[in-house]
């Protein structure tokens, strides 16, 4: 099996219990903008490897980038740690975390989810149809387009911000733009509702978030974090603004140290 990346944070001199960590598009395990640094206090009491997908940062590059070859790095990773580990997934690294869970239960301690793109669990909403009809009836990407012109059209055309067009920033993003859609895959819901352990789901609020932004990933995202926890008895947490671990680090891990140590949520 192809190796990937991880970059690992552990202030416990390994005795903490493992923490993986799935990142989202556009980004990498460590990275400031989109990916987890926020979240590297919690290394004070935990081991945090953080994945880099295939074709994201330092991991190895792939023709497509695949939510089901994601689910089965992730296993092979969950399977090398002595009990298992805690998973955290986001965006689509959280549709790869539900698969690898529901995959191999056995290897989970807990499962989080910050808006997953699981929306097969949210299938007949009127957000997700709005969304599956707009990229159904769109032509794709052309060849045409560049990395840096794409991820301008995706922030910028949509009221966010740009981030700085790195190398980095750019590779992560045209290996995005070749991305199996998310919407193809079935999340395996049973299993995570019959699994031992807990799981957490967080979704921002998005107030404040652009109008466009909102319109067209925001209400798509809600409506499947709010399914996911419903199908699967999850605490949903919902946190300001519509980037969670990035926009509100405090609430976020604060929420992941209280799942970790099995304390009840308040």
């Amino acid at each position: 099996m192809t190796a990937i990346h991880m970059t690992v944070w552990d202030e416990t001199g390994g005795k903490g219990a493992p923490a993986v960590f799935v990142h989202n598009i556009f980004t990498w395990g460590s990275d400031e903008t989109y990916g987890f640094a926020a979240q590297r206090p919690l290394a004070d009491r935990y081991r945090l490897l953080l994945v880099d997908r295939r074709g994201y940062g330092r991991s190895p590059d792939t023709p497509r980038s695949d939510f089901d070859t994601d689910a089965d790095d992730l296993v092979d990773l969950l399977a090398r740690q002595d009990g298992g580990a805690h998973l955290v997934g986001h965006g689509n690294g959280g549709l790869a975390a539900m698969l690898a869970a529901g995959r191999r239960p056995d290897l989970v301690r807990s499962l989080t989810l910050i808006q997953p793109s699981a929306f097969s669990a949210a299938a007949g909403h009127p957000a997700i149809e709005a969304m599956l009809e707009r990229v159904r009836g769109s032509a794709g990407v052309p060849e045409s387009v560049t990395a840096e012109q794409y991820l301008r059209a995706s922030t910028e055309g949509i009221g966010m911000p740009m981030p700085d067009p790195t190398p980095q920033r750019l590779r992560a993003v045209a290996t995005s733009m070749r991305e199996r859609p998310v919407w193809e895959a079935t999340v395996p819901l049973e299993p995570l509702r019959a699994a031992p352990w807990p799981t957490l789901v967080i979704c921002g609020t998005w107030q404040h978030a652009p109008e466009l932004y909102r319109t067209y990933v925001g209400e798509a995202l809600t409506a499947c974090a709010e399914a996911v926890a419903d199908a699967v008895g999850a605490r949903l947490l919902r946190v300001p603004g519509y980037y969670p671990h990035t926009q509100e680090p405090a609430a976020v891990n604060a929420a992941l140290r209280e799942l970790w140590d099995g304390r009840p949520s308040a």
